[in-house]
């Protein structure tokens, strides 16, 4: 009888481990997801001008790692993808870029633009929180 309850104390015991362990993978498995879906938008819109390092172009094309404006307000930073940035030229750490970020609001979704932001905020060596459809939505409602 003992040997019984031992038997099944460690069956539940493992099951429970088990179902704890998973949970915080489900959560990791969303943001991996979101990173990979991101990385194909890069590749196909964003690396043109910010290169396949995020490095950009030297005095056309700012970089992406490790900038206030990627790593700062997830709303300010969907805001540029969604509207572009006017004005012509930006200035980050010192140097001053000159080609103008162009509108992408009517070229990605919602998700794609979400996604896209997480993999840069997680790449290049950065790594920050990721951005949510809900945020980008929220985003496109400031402006108009």
């Amino acid at each position: 009888m003992n040997r019984l309850f031992v038997m099944a104390s460690t069956a539940l015991l493992a099951f429970l481990l088990m179902s704890q362990t998973q949970k915080p993978a489900a959560k990791g498995g969303a943001l991996a997801a979101s990173i990979a879906r991101g990385k194909v938008v890069y590749e196909s819109t964003c690396q043109p001008c910010h290169m396949a390092d995020g490095g950009g172009a030297p005095n056309m094309n700012p970089p992406l790692s490790r900038t206030k404006w990627v790593l700062g307000d997830k709303v300010k930073l969907a805001q540029i993808v969604l509207k572009g940035l006017p004005g012509g030229q930006i200035e980050i750490d010192g140097d001053t870029f000159h080609n103008p970020m162009p509108a992408q609001e009517s070229v990605l979704s919602d998700q794609q633009i979400a996604d896209v932001l997480t993999f840069v905020r997680n790449n290049f060596g950065n790594k920050a929180s990721a951005v949510t459809v809900a945020e980008v939505k929220a985003s496109r409602g400031r402006m108009k």
